[in-house]
């Protein structure tokens, strides 16, 4: 029996919206091939639980941030197909970095 801690999280920026990496997510894993495919089990508005081969579950989350669309990828077992769909994903834009502003001035007290 696996302990919770063996599970390995893994996460990517996309571009894609929330609603289309669960549709990626569903499409990716129903065409996985063998004993890697799993399908739709539970969908939430922000994540989706597929079940694979021997009742594995993956659980696929996605939430915006200001850097893109956060994804997050859980399984015991199916750690390289998350993997493979994660690297799927469209890369998020680059983030230009934020230039410090300047102090500003405050005018000399007349004294």
């Amino acid at each position: 029996m696996h302990q919770q801690s063996s599970r390995q999280l893994q996460e990517q920026l996309t571009s894609l919206s929330v609603a289309e990496v669960l549709t990626a997510a569903t499409r990716f894993f129903a065409r996985g091939g063998g004993i890697y495919t799993a399908f739709l089990e539970k969908q939430g508005p922000s994540h989706v639980v597929l079940r694979g081969q021997g009742g594995e579950e993956i659980a696929i989350a996605a939430r915006v941030t200001d850097a893109g669309t956060a994804v997050s990828g859980s399984s015991y077992l199916f750690d390289q197909q998350i993997a493979r769909f994660l690297d799927s994903l469209p890369p998020a834009p680059p983030v230009a970095p934020v230039a410090e502003a300047a102090p500003a001035l405050l005018p000399e007290s007349a004294s």
